[in-house]
This record gives structure tokens, sequence and C-alpha cells, in this order.
């Protein structure tokens, strides 16, 4: 080969390329552009962000499904200097608000709560320094890899040790109560601090979206609250200037200053995968359109049951490793609706619908809800998150005008008579009926509604089952074994193929931890 065909075949070769453009694929793609690396994203939509990028859902008004943020690391915005790419570090920090129909309000900030009696408020104190105190324990670990059970070395015996340590730091009688209350059902730990029916389910809510949970769960609800909690923010959740898309543009931009190359439009169809001397190697991508790119490593951001079913191809895995692969609870429980208004809607009892606001009057309403789902049916009383982020962000509908978005809880991704149009219709209805008991005049308002089911999502985003988490986050799913053990340190049974998404330790949400983890595990 002659020298310059050699280097036009260098120039052709990429060091890491990553499948999908969500956050996390984002934050990776910084950290090795950073470190040196050539970088090339894939994304198959036409902009990059996944499930929080901003779309346009009818004219002149935006909206993502992510609407949020509550525990995105103050150490990613640092490393990737986010706030010089455009991303204002100071928020609109929201109160929580559980809507009451008698006007009763719980509202909940930062260190307090007002709507509830005397004992429940100082119930509340006492909570929430426990729940702080157990966070802070489980925080140095969101943004390090678990090490795997077995054969560790030195440094994963030090990192199991660093957690040993932290848990013995909080004192023998916090010790026992955080062990003791770590996997307990979502409804034990609240009805052992407070009488309110509205504060118990306002304060659950956090261990069980984006789940299959129920408040009778026990299977990671608590673990969920702490995990949310982990940020500088203590789980208060906010709209960013320019709302989570405006991260979106800064991560983008933090890339490709970088030198990172990102091209959306571009749907991969498969990994490449060839037999060396040494077993299987990832080498490469194969487009949709035909095209094959190589490198180094393959770093799949999409759900773990589409990288390993769909772009890998059992073939080439073990039948052991499939298997595990085909059981991962990926059913998402979520719908989203968009409403776009022609005005502020009046919400009973509320000044200003400025916070993050939840209609679930009961863990018993949360608990049918999800039994409705269970069964495959559509809940009769559906439950819910809503914010109005054109309050804090006036670019996301015209001016004077305003987008509702919610996040509807336990609508089954497989409903047992198929999703259809009138399916789809009837649950939105019932999500406006529901709102409309506290903001009465809320359909005089819409000019235009958008309901997501899970199937949905799934088809509009490529994630399997439509699932926030990528995959069920669960006390069996959750850190050194999560996706799967041989899966779950970002590596993969196929050398050269890494994980950086949501399936990957830590778990979902708008936090970057998979993808920063990932980054690490790609550079060592």
């Amino acid at each position: 080969m002659s020298k310059a065909l050699k280097r036009c075949v260098e120039l052709d070769r990429y060091d890491s390329i990553i499948i999908g453009a969500g956050h996390n694929a984002l934050v990776c793609a910084a950290y090795l552009a950073r470190s040196g690396q050539r970088v090339l994203v894939l994304e198959a939509a036409d902009t990059p962000g996944g499930l929080g990028a901003s779309r346009e859902f009818h004219p002149g008004f935006h909206a993502s499904v992510a609407h949020t943020i509550s525990h995105f690391p103050q150490q990613i915005v640092s490393d990737l200097k986010l706030a010089s790419h455009g991303f204002e570090t100071s928020s609109s920090a929201l109160p929580t608000v559980g809507l009451s129909l008698d006007k009763k309000h719980v509202v909940l900030q930062q260190n307090s709560v007002s709507g509830t009696s005397a004992d429940d408020a100082d119930a509340y104190q006492n909570y929430s320094r426990l729940m702080r105190r157990f966070a802070a324990v489980l925080r140095p670990f969101w943004l390090r890899t678990m090490p795997r059970i077995g054969n560790n070395s030195l440094a994963e015996m030090m990192t199991f040790a660093h957690i040993g340590l932290n848990i013995r730091r909080i004192g023998k009688k916090d010790m026992q109560e955080f062990l003791r209350i770590v996997s307990l059902p979502a409804r034990d730990l609240m009805d052992e601090y407070f009488d309110n029916d509205i504060l118990k389910a306002t304060l659950s809510w956090d261990g069980l979206i984006g789940s299959k949970l129920a408040p009778r769960s026990p299977n990671g609800a608590v673990l969920a609250i702490l995990y949310r909690m982990a940020g500088e923010s203590r789980g208060v959740h906010a709209i960013p200037a320019g709302g989570v898309n405006g991260l979106i543009e800064s991560l983008c931009t933090s890339a490709t200053t970088s030198g990172a190359e990102i091209r959306n439009a571009t749907t991969v169809s498969r990994v490449l995968i060839d037999r060396t001397d040494n077993g299987l190697k990832a080498m490469g991508v194969q487009l949709i359109n035909g095209e094959k790119i190589q490198a180094d490593n393959i770093v799949s951001a999409t759900d773990p049951q589409r990288t390993f079913l769909d772009l890998v191809g059992v073939e080439h895995l073990d039948i052991g490793f499939t298997n595990r692969i085909r059981r991962l609870r990926c059913d998402g429980y979520v719908a989203k609706l968009h409403l776009a208004l022609n005005g502020l809607p009046d919400f009973n009892g509320l000044e200003r619908p400025d916070g993050r606001m939840i209609i679930a009057p009961s863990m018993d309403a949360i608990e049918f809800a999800f039994d409705d789902a269970k069964y495959g049916e559509c809940p009769n009383q559906p439950v819910m998150e809503i914010v109005l982020p054109s309050v804090h962000d006036a670019s996301l509908a015209p001016d004077g005008q305003h987008v509702l978005s919610a996040h509807v809880m336990y609508v089954p991704y497989r409903l047992k008579e198929g999703w259809t149009d009138a399916a789809r219709d009837l649950i939105c209805d019932r999500a406006i009926d529901t709102i409309a008991q506290y903001a009465p005049r809320i359909r005089e308002h819409i000019i235009h509604r958008e309901f997501l089911t899970p199937s949905d999502l799934e088809q509009n985003y490529r994630v399997t089952g439509g699932h926030w988490h990528h995959t069920e986050f669960a006390m069996d799913q959750l850190l050194m074994m999560r996706p799967t053990y041989e899966a779950a340190q970002y590596g993969t049974p196929i050398p050269g193929l890494f994980l950086c998404g949501a399936g990957c330790h830590p778990g979902g949400d708008i936090m970057g931890g998979a993808g920063h983890n990932a980054a690490r595990e790609i550079l060592r």
C-alpha cells in the first residue's frame, strides 16, 4: 500500500464511533474528544438530544419528553466547560406541589413543607435529613464504575472498601437504618413518617416515575429516590435557561469544539463484527444506506436489547448472555402529554402554576393506576406530573401563549386491545379531565394536544419499550448488575464494543453518569 493511500485509509478510520446522540452519548463523546480521540457520533433523528431534545409539536410550540433536570452533576458541567458553551448553571428551581381538590395543596421546597400538619412538617425535617445523609453515602459511586463481583483488581477492591467505609461513617444507628430502608417499598417508608396522604404520594413520586414500580413494590423505589437526590440540588427539580434543550445544545458544542463529529439523520443498521486470531472484535458500523465506517471502539448509547439483539445479532453472542438480555424488563409505563395553550391556565388555590405539580391524591390512587396498567389497561384515574415550562422559558411558545407538559404514569406499553387512535384519544381525554379537576377552564385554553404512549416513544426515539431508563430501575438490574453481568462495566462480551446509555450504571434521567463512566473505561 502506498503511503498516500495508507494516510487516506487512516483518515477514514475513527478512534470511537458512538451510536445515538442522546445526552449520555454527547457526554461520552465530549470526554473522548477532549482526550484527543477522533470521535464520530451517529444519530438517526434529524436533531441530537434523544428524550431531552426540544421539538415542535404544534406550529410555534416546543417541548421535550424530559422537561426538568434534578441531578445533572456539577462535575460534568465543570469538566466539559458547559458554562462557556452556553449552559447557564443558574436554573429556575421548582417547588413540588402535591395538588389537592380542596385547594389545600402540599408544597415542598428544598428545606421545608407547607400545607400539612405541624407533626408532618416536623417529620419532613427528620425524613429529609436522613435521606440527604443516605444520598451523600452513595453520591460518589454514581460517577464511578461499579466493579463486577469476583476476581477483582486492587482498584476494584478499593471501590468496594470505599462504599463500606462511607456507610460506616454515618454511624452504627444510621448504617442499620440505611440497610433496612434501601429495599423497602415506598409505601412502607412513607407510612412510617407521615399522615398526610398527598404528602406521602408526592414524596414517593420520584421513586416511581419512569419505572414499572408502584408504592407497594419492594424492588428499588427508595434507592431511586436516593439516586435522584444525589446531585448538588438534592433532588430539587429545575428548568435551566433555554430548557432541557439548552443543556443538549451546550453538550453538542462542547463535543464538537473538542473535535467530535456529529452526523444527524444517519441510521446505523448493524455493528460490524470480525473474527480475529484472538476471537471476535467490533470493527465498525454499517449504515442503512450500506456505507461502512471503521473504528477502534464502537460505543452504543442505545438500549441494551436494541444494541445486542438488533445491531450486533445473537449469532455473535453466547446463548446464556442472549437470554439474559432478552429477559431485561424494558416495558415503559410513562406517556407524555403536550398541550399548546392560548394563555396561562388557572389552577385552583395556586397564585401561579410555576412549579412541578403532582396529581396523585394518595398512595392508593397510585397503586390503583398501576393495577390497571399491570393488566394492560389504561388507568381510569390517571396520576401525573405537570409543568408549564414556558413560564420559565418564553421561547417555547408564541408570545402570551404556553406549553403544558405532563408525564402520565401507568400507561402500558402493551395495551390489551392494542394501541389505536381511539385508544390514544380516550386516555388523553382522561388525562385532560383529571387536570380539569384542578384547572377547571383548561379545555378553553387548548389549541392543540399531543399524547405519546410508550409505544409512540419507542417508535419516535428508537428506545425499546419506550422505557426512560432503557431497562427497569430495579434491584436486580442496578449497580454492578446493570444491565446484566458481562455488560455491567460498560464493556461487553465482544472486545471493542462498549455501552454508554441509560441501560448502564447508574441509570436514566438527564444525569449523564453513564456517558461519563463509559468514557473513563474506554480511555482506560
